[in-house]
């Protein structure tokens, strides 16, 4: 049964299944263990994230891509929601109407540019996503009759969703059952599942072929696969993936507008999440996404902290003043590369499989 879920991709090390368990049960139980609006609001991204960052590694990890477009389907999932919501009013129809559009856009946006650019060299690709990606957020920022301009889109949600309902009038263990908490499960069963269904497609056939790509190119068109049409597949596979993200995050903040969704600060963060968690690794999209979002989230408090408590040191309350988290948020980066060059999924597998090693020779001796 745990062969079928996880498609047989295990994570091949103790301490990562440990740490897999732990996160899934922190994310499960995350309203009731750390309560408050933050924590909650936390979890979310970092669900949301988990999504969006799984749809980047198939294409960077798996099939070797490198794009720049994940934030304009990202973007195309929220606006979808948001506007289908806006102007159809809180229903589930809105929401399956945004959403479904959003799909459908992100569809023929995604087969227009892998047809169209996959054909050529790698940075090339790159660089056409980028001016794509630019060009949408532009286009968002313009057509204010639509998509709300700078100012973005305020919505309402079916009245389940709503913070307003209530489904329990006490609080259960500390916490109100309300449609905030209704909405943070939704996601949560979501994000499990995309999860779940990414892992299907990189452990499947397609997903080995995939991977060859990656290896190498020209010996998997020489076998007779059509590199083109596999890459197409995975982009727009990937894409919509990255739709759905944007849909949760719409969802999630009952708003949306060019700089929640379509900044290519977001692209950036994926990037980084990808190579702290491991590219090529599902698992590390979950593992880089919490590490770092919670590290964005609360450096700030931890370095307000640290300046308190070194007040009397006045260099030293300076350097942990939490105006320069970023300084600091960077330096974690920097250190997470060089002590996990290939990701903590991709050190803590390797660790794992030096120790069986041993054991084996250490039998044999």
């Amino acid at each position: 049964m745990l062969n079928r879920i996880l498609s047989g991709d295990y994570p091949r090390s103790r301490v990562l299944a440990v740490v897999l368990v732990a996160l899934l049960l922190g994310l499960a139980f995350a309203p009731f263990i750390f309560p408050g609006v933050k924590a909650l609001n936390v979890a979310a991204k970092v669900l949301i994230f988990i999504v969006l960052v799984v749809s980047f590694d198939l294409l960077l990890g798996y099939t070797g891509i490198v794009s720049f477009a994940q934030t304009m389907f990202f973007g195309i999932g929220a606006y979808g929601v948001a506007i289908a919501s806006a102007r159809m009013g809180a229903s589930w129809g809105a929401l399956g109407v945004g959403i479904g559009s959003a799909l459908a856009i992100s569809l023929v946006l995604a087969l227009a540019i892998g047809l169209f650019s996959l054909r050529v060299r790698a940075i090339f690709f790159a660089m056409i996503t980028l001016a794509v990606a630019s060009a949408f957020q532009t286009l968002a920022s313009q057509l204010s009759e639509f998509t709300g301009g700078e100012d973005g889109l305020t919505f309402r949600l079916p009245e389940l969703l709503s913070p307003s309902f209530e489904l329990m009038e006490e609080p259960f263990l500390g916490v109100s059952l309300d449609g905030k908490l209704i909405t943070y499960y939704l996601m949560f069963v979501a994000a499990v599942v995309l999860l779940l269904a990414m892992l299907r497609i990189v452990n499947s056939p397609f997903g080995r072929v995939l991977q060859a790509i990656r290896e190498n190119e020209f010996r998997a068109e020489a076998i007779g696969y059509r590199v083109v049409v596999y890459r197409t597949v995975s982009s727009v596979l990937s894409a919509l993936f990255a739709t759905l993200a944007g849909c949760m995050l719409a969802i999630w903040l009952r708003y949306n507008g060019p700089d929640t969704s379509l900044s290519f600060e977001i692209m950036l963060d994926v990037l980084l999440i990808v190579v702290i968690g491991g590219m090529g690794t599902i698992y590390g999209a979950a593992i880089g996404a919490v590490l770092f979002v919670v590290a964005q989230s609360y450096l700030q408090d931890v370095l307000r902290l640290g300046s308190e408590a070194a007040s009397g040191i006045p260099g030293l309350s300076s350097l942990l003043s939490p105006d320069r988290w970023l300084l600091w948020l960077g330096l974690l980066f920097v250190l997470s590369v060089y002590y996990f060059p290939t990701g903590v999924v991709g050190k803590l597998r390797a660790r794992a499989a030096a120790g069986r090693v041993k054991a084996v020779k250490a039998v044999k001796a």
